[in-house]
């Protein structure tokens, strides 16, 4: 009898899982003002190539503090706030401050908004406005200087322009208000989406030659991607790009989301963690001039740039880059409290005098909401083992899971607004 009531088997291990931490910045924070740009300048992987070669690579000997916040009683508005300069400051340096307020109208659509934008530098105070309707895929922004130093060019009295986006087709045009003959329109663009095919042409008048007829105004794009339709999965992209008929840009960018097995010694994560998700990311960009006159003239050289970054838990990033003039290495640690703390460090080597220069940032955010990718089948960097045959939560984000069968299934309402599939604007 006493046998029996003090007697108790062991409970059984918990089911074995596969951390899926949050990725450090996403949906990128140019992606919220992609309406106000041309969708040529957004699509060809440009957007996700800018952020892997930009991002965390500090300026040289220069600290950058920026500080993102949205407030809990309204969340409609939001503010960023940067301050840069020099880390020996010298009476002759200056520090450059900005910041931005920004106002939309519905929470889950970024896409209609006004913000204020003021700096220390021109312009002074700007305002941008932006209106989409999704419904019929016509949209309007205009970019308005309000204070400047001193306006040289009708482009500093503003910029209006109208568009249209669908799932395979985007065009538009921007306009100045206070145009000279040769600026109208400043520039128009179509954007075309065949199954994994992406297509565009983009149309630029020069200053004193704005015929249709001069190539020089003209630059033309196309591109290859697959999975690049959601952020669910992997993405691949290599495009080809003829800028103004003078420049030639290849490019290729790919994000993987993998699994790395994690040791059973490991004092950091649970017993029962077997691996956790990585997210790795590498580009190259090649730019060449096919006009050896014009080469000569605005003294355009053949360029390269390879980076790549690796994401190896929640909290730390490393990413490097490499150039024929210089190299960088950059390493971020992230705290997910609320708001958020990113501390980072780059350094940079340049190959003319070999000497190595550092940058710092800080940064504190409550602006974007924790988001996560789960490993495609295809990128699985865990050996065969029992964990692969395990039918329980095999995913776990943070406190709250994810499982596999709902994510196959296409059932995405339990996943952060920023990492459902956004597949009806190009």
């Amino acid at each position: 009898m006493w046998k029996w009531l003090f007697s108790r088997e062991p409970a059984p291990p918990p089911p074995p899982v596969v951390l899926v931490p949050p990725l450090f910045d996403f949906p990128p924070l140019a992606a919220r003002n992609r309406m106000l740009h041309s969708s040529y300048d957004v699509v060809f992987g440009k957007l996700a190539l800018t952020s892997l070669f930009e991002d965390y690579f500090h300026q040289a000997r220069n600290f950058t503090t920026r500080i993102m916040l949205k407030p809990i009683e309204d969340p409609h508005v939001d503010l960023i706030a940067t301050v840069s300069g020099p880390l020996d400051h010298k009476p002759k340096d200056s520090i450059a401050g900005d910041a931005l307020f920004r106002w939309q109208s519905d929470v889950n659509d970024p896409h209609t908004f006004m913000d204020l934008y003021v700096s220390t530098s021109n312009p002074i105070l700007q305002m941008r406005s932006c209106a989409y309707y999704p419904k019929y895929g016509f949209g309007a922004f205009g970019v308005f200087p309000l204070l400047l130093k001193k306006r040289e060019s009708s482009q500093d009295y503003g910029l209006m322009g109208l568009r249209y986006g669908s799932g395979n087709l985007s065009f538009g045009v921007t306009l100045l208000p206070f145009a000279m003959k040769d600026e109208l329109p400043k520039s128009a663009w179509l954007v075309s989406k065949m199954g994994r095919l992406t297509a565009g042409v983009q149309y630029e008048p020069q200053q004193g030659n704005a015929k249709l007829s001069n190539l020089m105004n003209w630059s033309c794009a196309m591109g290859y991607g697959v999975g690049s339709g959601s952020p669910l999965c992997p993405s691949f992209n290599f495009n080809l790009e003829l800028v103004k008929s003078s420049q030639f840009i290849a490019s290729f960018y790919q994000h993987m989301v993998v699994q790395r097995r994690v040791s059973s010694f490991n004092p950091l994560e649970e017993n029962s963690v077997v691996g956790i998700t990585n997210y790795i990311d590498f580009g190259f960009e090649l730019q060449t001039c096919v006009d050896d006159a014009i080469a000569e003239n605005n003294m355009l050289d053949p360029t390269f740039r390879i980076g790549a970054s690796w994401q190896a838990n929640k909290n730390f990033l490393l990413k490097a880059k490499v150039g024929p003039r210089s190299s960088s290495m950059a390493l971020a640690f992230k705290s997910w409290w609320k708001p958020s703390f990113t501390f980072s460090i780059s350094a940079t080597r340049d190959r003319a005098d070999g000497k190595m220069q550092y940058g710092f940032g800080i940064q504190s955010e409550s602006l974007r909401e924790a988001s996560y990718q789960r490993a495609d089948p295809n990128y699985v960097m865990l050996t065969q083992s029992k964990e692969h045959l395990a039918k329980g939560i095999v995913w776990k984000a943070g406190k709250r899971p994810m499982l596999k069968s709902d994510i196959d299934a296409g059932h995405f309402d339990g996943l952060p607004r920023e990492l459902q599939p956004l597949d009806k604007i190009l």
